[in-house]
């Protein structure tokens, strides 16, 4: 494996692309590799009530955890914006064109006010905090590396592939990161644990037929997107029924995580930890608890970072104005458990 310092690329031959250097950032002593910025958060007329997901649920995590007195803005990591230039290497220039249309982004966010807008506003009020919230999930990737783990406050547009939008993901953060740790910083190989109530077909598109990247897959079998043509990116899939509980829901993760672990080594782990598996919520519609959920994150960082594989979460979805208190409340767990730690990882 190449050197995974924040400070060291991967050298490249003459002529091979510049890396993107401001999008990554050499982390201070003081500094969590925790990812955040105001910008994630969307106000767009009050319009961003038209659809379930809590729009603002990025600022209310960080909040709880100023609150408790974890982080404050000063110590931890905020991302830049993501041009486009930055996008293209994964996004082809058709598609970043196409949502300089308000009527495809409406489509993609599924709040259909949105193509009554010109697209000034769209980008500026919509599209701009899923950029700043995409930077932060390849910046997570790279302090992961650094560190040992990184948490996105936001990101985990795992609907969202290389040309298509959808899921209320309009750019594929998680095949973003991936492909930036693969070209600039060395590594090899990567596995995506995806634990998000929804299959996450954008980055199975991506990744099918790429034996670099192991992708487990724990979702709702009956829910959207249902993408046949997708599933075969998946190396370990498991398909729950509707309303599973904590018990059935927390022993298969624990036995599927276990089982990817052993059967595939990567030099990363990006980890879709969304919360649309709480029980109640509408479009997830399974029955786990608030406390199943800060048990789950515990048992994945427990299995990856026993291994001393970089980890590196992200939110994704959760439809709940309570899945903000317990994503909060579980990053406090992981740090009260001494699993995510402020010391540097020794390299």
């Amino acid at each position: 494996m190449g050197c995974l310092c924040s400070l060291c690329p991967k050298s490249r031959q003459e002529g091979e692309r510049i890396p993107s250097r401001r999008l990554y950032v050499e982390l201070r002593k003081d500094q969590w590799p925790i990812v955040y910025c105001p910008s994630y958060n969307i106000s767009f007329c009050g319009l961003e009530n038209c659809h379930p997901f809590d729009s603002k649920k990025w600022g209310r995590v960080f909040k709880t955890l100023q609150d408790h007195s974890m982080v404050k803005m000063e110590n931890i990591v905020q991302p830049v914006e993501i041009s486009n230039a930055e996008l293209s290497l994964v996004h082809p220039v058709e598609y970043l064109d196409s949502l300089n249309w308000s009527f495809n982004v409406a489509a993609i966010t599924e709040v259909p006010f949105v193509c009554c807008f010109p697209n000034c506003l769209v980008q500026r009020l919509v599209l701009r905090p899923f950029r700043f919230q995409t930077a932060g999930t390849i910046i997570a990737a790279q302090l992961a590396l650094q560190r040992g783990w990184a948490i996105n406050i936001g990101g985990g547009f795992h609907h969202c592939s290389a040309d298509k939008g959808g899921g209320f993901c309009a750019y594929a953060d998680i095949t973003l990161a991936i492909r930036y740790m693969f070209r600039d910083y060395g590594i090899k190989a990567a596995m995506i644990i995806d634990l998000d109530a929804h299959q996450g077909n954008g980055h199975e598109r991506d990744f099918t037929g790429d034996s670099s990247v192991f992708i487990l897959d724990i979702y709702n079998g009956s829910i959207y997107p249902r993408d046949s043509r997708a599933k075969a990116g998946i190396h370990r899939k498991y398909e729950l029924g509707f309303y599973v509980g904590d018990e059935e829901y927390l022993s298969t993760v624990e036995t599927q995580v276990r089982g990817a672990l052993n059967e595939f080594q990567p030099d990363l782990v990006i980890y879709n930890a969304g919360t649309d598996i709480l029980d109640g919520d509408p479009l997830g519609m399974l029955s786990v608890t608030g406390e199943g959920i800060i048990r789950r994150d515990e048992v994945v960082f427990q299995l990856v970072r026993s291994k001393k594989i970089p980890i590196a979460m992200v939110t994704s979805g959760g439809y709940q104005r309570q899945t903000a208190d317990i994503i909060a409340n579980s990053i406090l767990n992981l740090h009260h458990k001494g699993l995510i730690p402020m010391e540097t990882k020794g390299h």
